[in-house]
């Protein structure tokens, strides 16, 4: 395959930013998208070339991808790279790219077929004993079988959208006399968000950890895992903080859903980037879910402790090249954690914020990493996800990486609109994650708006231990000054707020 030399980011914000900054590396051009409310963006100004798309709605612009196309054809773009959500696990769009004489930077429009069905991807993957969560192997469409079918595994079930993602047409159903209205909800929820009601029944695990495998492969045939992340940390079945490695997993275990998310990869021909991702309950028995077809959110974790370039790779996996390194080649470097800096207010159910980046100040220092789209003066659009930027830290080993984490979140100042920076502190320093002893239900356990105020300032916190180091160290000095003079009381904390 011929070399490229010149790739459009079929993406935007932070995603966007992130690829062209590897394929300035690379010594290839890069071609930016926007649309009218990210005119302003900086992955616009920073691409060689940039080209509006269309209005504000992604159905209007990020979504057009037959005009994506027609702007490759004319700016001579070899290669278009869809980085996550939009059109990154579209099968027709990928088969148009390469119809076009394009080449699509990531699997082939099969792989993508075949495992953006939760149910075909199931029957794809069961020739190598993947092991599987108890449920129907088919979807539901006889409602009495499918009662029956729930007694039979035993409740609490799960039924799930057989399209999709995002915890969208997913209902946890308690008892029986529930599963009526739960499976209306459901297939309800997969029409409207995937024009796809069909659903399926699943054993619902109780205390289910989210532990995923990322994992890459080449168009020769070689298949490599890059370990595990944890994302079990989630509101409304979607992530807000991941980790690398798990704090649990065994080596024996972690080897073991390796070759499993390999073995998956191997079913349906992969190649380019994808996560395998796996159920794990309390007994740390795994359970394989569904394959993601693209490059996640979350790959930066897994770049820190592994040291691998994962677009890198993929650029050079889409020319045709092999996988640059070998299994026994990798190992795990240190930890990894990253937070979701989404525009939500975390004291009132999550709901999306908009509003304008009134502060927008970075955290910096060794072992912090931050991607974003967004500068200070920005205002956050409606009409998109509401991540603001992807904040990540790496240390030696977990704690040191917690302990870098909430310094960095402290840091990083943003005002104008609400963040889910101080649920993410209140994560880093609750006992059940620094424990490891976590599971999906963690907003359910042990989290509530209020706990929020309990917080201790950071900077409050160190003022207070070194005026306590020096009371200790200069107590007879004070005591003499104490003893001959009326001291005055201090307006220090006042102060120190006027500047901020």
């Amino acid at each position: 395959m011929p070399k490229i030399n010149k790739i459009l980011i079929a993406n935007r914000g932070e995603i966007a930013l992130r690829i062209m900054r590897t394929a300035r590396e690379l010594n290839i051009q890069t071609v930016a998208i926007f649309s009218e409310a990210d005119r302003n963006s900086p992955h616009v100004r920073f691409a060689d070339e940039a080209v509006c798309i269309g209005a504000p709605p992604s159905h209007q612009s990020y979504l057009l991808g037959d005009k994506i196309i027609e702007i490759c054809k004319k700016l001579n773009v070899d290669a278009i790279h869809p980085g996550y959500g939009f059109l990154s696990e579209n099968a027709n769009f990928c088969r148009k790219v390469i119809e076009a004489g394009l080449i699509f930077i990531g699997p082939s429009p099969e792989s993508i077929e075949l495992m953006g069905d939760k149910l075909t991807s199931k029957h794809t993957v069961a020739k190598y004993n993947i092991p599987m969560v108890p449920g129907t192997p088919d979807a539901v469409t006889d409602r009495a079988i499918a009662k029956e079918k729930s007694l039979e595994i035993g409740y609490p079930v799960l039924i799930k959208a057989s399209a999709g993602g995002g915890g969208k047409g997913m209902r946890v159903v308690e008892k029986e006399e529930d599963f009526d209205e739960q499976m209306d909800r459901a297939v309800s929820e997969a029409i409207t968000s995937f024009g796809n009601g069909a659903v399926f029944i699943e054993k619902y695990i109780t205390a289910p950890k989210h532990i995923e495998i990322q994992v890459l492969g080449d168009q020769h045939g070689n298949v490599v895992h890059l370990f595990e992340r944890e994302c079990s940390i989630q509101r409304r079945h979607q992530k807000v903080v991941e980790e690398a490695p798990s704090a649990v997993l065994t080596p024996e275990i972690r080897e073991a859903m390796g070759r499993c998310a390999v073995d998956v990869a191997k079913a349906c021909n992969y190649y380019g980037a994808g996560t395998v991702e796996f159920i794990v309950d309390e007994r740390l028995d795994f359970y394989f879910l569904e394959m993601n077809t693209r490059l996640q959110v979350e790959h930066p974790v897994t770049e820190l402790i592994t040291g691998i370039d994962l677009v890198k790779e993929m650029i050079r996996i889409a020319e045709g090249e092999s996988i640059s390194f070998k299994q026994e080649d990798i190992h795990i470097q240190g930890h990894a954690i990253e937070i979701r800096v989404c525009a939500e207010d975390s004291r009132n159910n999550f709901l999306p914020d908009v509003g304008t980046l009134n502060t927008y100040i970075r955290p910096e220092g060794n072992g912090v990493r931050v991607d974003d789209g967004f500068e200070q003066g920005m205002t956050i659009p409606i009409f998109y996800d509401p991540m603001i930027a992807k904040l990540i830290t790496y240390g030696k080993n977990r704690e040191e990486a917690i302990a870098k984490m909430i310094r960095a979140i402290d840091e990083f100042k943003i005002s104008g609109i609400q963040t889910t920076l101080p649920f993410c502190k209140f994560v880093m320093q609750h006992q059940a994650f620094l424990s490891g002893n976590f599971d999906t239900r963690f907003i359910s356990l042990y989290y509530s708006p209020e706990l929020l105020d309990e917080l201790p300032d950071a900077e409050e916190e160190m003022l207070a231990a070194a005026l306590a180091n020096f009371l200790m160290t200069n107590k007879k000095t004070i005591n003499n000054i104490t003893n001959s003079t009326t001291v005055e009381s201090s307006n220090w904390k006042a102060n120190r707020l006027s500047y901020r």
